[in-house]
């Protein structure tokens, strides 16, 4: 089973030293970027293909940086509201924890009753990592510009690019702790 780091950059708009808070978030994975993607749904798509690959092995956790819980409809299309239902509901030995400094409302608004009770079980919320976490095998980055200032943007996007290999460089480094992923 592996982790995910997935981070969505809107997460930053209210924090102080965003720059920083990305940064030791990322120091802390000890894994690169594996991708950075406009629309959050997509990220998601591409850890499908990582498993279906076999580059990635189910997902066991998924630490969702984000100022938005992704599970505001069970649609059966995957969008940016609903992708993290779709994960929940793929990977069903998945453990998600959302991290949020103040959370705006929670899924069990959204979901079906029975739907939230098989997945609360799973899911949790909190300012910060749950003890114990593991790190990832791969990380991803959202953009979500239509969330975010575009200069905050810039700032992250930079501060980001330190944990990125270059893609000339990504067949040839292999470290120990993650997978090396194709980078776009």
């Amino acid at each position: 089973m592996s982790s995910i780091l997935d981070i969505d950059l809107d997460y930053f708009n209210l924090l102080e030293n965003p720059e920083k808070r990305l940064h030791e978030l990322l120091e802390w994975g000890d894994c690169p970027i594996a991708f950075v993607v406009e629309k959050h749904h997509k990220a998601y798509s591409r850890w499908k293909d990582h498993v279906r690959r076999g580059t990635l092995t189910q997902p066991s956790h998924v630490l969702h940086v984000d100022e938005h819980h992704d599970m505001m409809d069970e649609n059966k299309n995957t969008n940016i509201a609903n992708f993290m239902y779709h994960a929940m509901r793929t990977w069903e030995f998945c453990r998600v924890h959302w991290m949020v400094d103040t959370p705006i409302d929670s899924p069990e608004m959204w979901l079906d009753d029975d739907v939230w009770q098989s997945f609360s079980k799973r899911f949790s919320i909190g300012p910060s990592r749950p003890h114990g976490w593991p790190r990832p095998d791969i990380v991803s980055i959202c953009t979500s510009p239509e969330f975010i200032n575009t200069d905050l943007l810039q700032r992250l996007l930079n501060t980001a690019g330190k944990f990125m290999i270059p893609k000339q460089k990504a067949d040839t480094v292999n470290k120990s702790k993650c997978r090396t992923m194709q980078f776009t």
